[in-house]
């Protein structure tokens, strides 16, 4: 337990972000293995996951909890992922 009134305030704040963070990365990760179970690009399924999926990442990155860059990549090495699959 914090003694002062600044720290106990920041470990509240942790304890906020932490929990946000945490169902950010969760969603994210499980969009992802749903998205890379797809048989191919062509499917309705996929475009449907696949869009759920980038707004995720990009809702993530809005709020900077990954860089943007970052978000980039994982929409495109995602996509390559399924795409090379049907290939």
């Amino acid at each position: 337990m914090a003694n002062i009134q600044s720290a106990a305030k920041r470990n509240r704040q942790t304890i906020k972000r932490t929990a946000r963070n945490k169902v950010l990365s969760t969603r994210i990760k499980n969009l992802r293995k749903e998205v890379l179970a797809t048989e191919s690009t062509d499917d309705k399924s996929f475009k449907e996951l696949f869009s759920k999926f980038a707004s995720a990442v990009d809702k993530a990155a809005q709020k900077n909890y990954i860089h943007k860059n970052k978000a980039i990549n994982l929409k495109t090495k995602t996509y390559k992922a399924v795409n090379t699959k049907t290939a």
